[in-house]
């Protein structure tokens, strides 16, 4: 839990003046510590807690060819928006991150990660792949169904278009 935290703060402390010191060409010291956050911190606390959530959405994802044109990272993205829904956290939290995504151009919305037409079709073989017996969604300390992160995927994706002003 440290060390998600400590993850956490820096790329919220640092995650949009590396992005913009990289748009610029330049390694800062922001570049430098969300690079460390990314692999040192994460790779770590992704070996003690998994992800459990994100990672399987972003695996249920690959499901949807229109979504194998963004990148791992942008699939994660969306998949971490959805388990903090799965998960209810408190409000702020959750504005704080789509905030933090729309900052970074991270996608925030089933459209954004190129799914044009949104159908609970699309969405329960995003679910159901996500909650395969072999993939880490069952880590959540709560029962997790398709249906569920169904549900938690649209609220996700509606979140997103409030907070984009759609």
């Amino acid at each position: 839990m440290a060390l998600a935290k400590l993850c956490l703060d820096t790329l919220l402390d640092e995650g949009l003046k590396a992005k913009l010191a990289l748009e610029a060409g330049a390694c800062t010291p922001a570049v430098e510590k969300v690079i460390e956050a990314n692999t040192l911190l994460s790779g770590l606390g992704f070996e003690s807690g998994g992800l459990a959530g994100a990672h399987a959405i972003h695996n249920g994802l690959t499901v949807l060819e229109e979504c194998h044109h963004m990148y791992h990272g942008e699939k994660v993205a969306f998949g971490t928006l959805t388990q903090l829904v799965l998960e209810n956290v408190a409000l702020e939290e959750l504005e704080e991150t789509y905030q933090f995504c729309i900052s970074l151009g991270l996608p925030v919305t089933l459209g954004q990660l190129g799914i044009k037409e949104v159908t609970m079709d699309k969405v329960t073989a995003v679910a159901e792949a996500a909650c395969a017996p072999t993939d880490t969604l069952h880590n959540m300390p709560f029962p997790v169904t398709p249906q569920s992160v169904a549900a938690a995927i649209l609220a996700a994706d509606r979140y997103g278009r409030f907070y984009l002003g759609e």
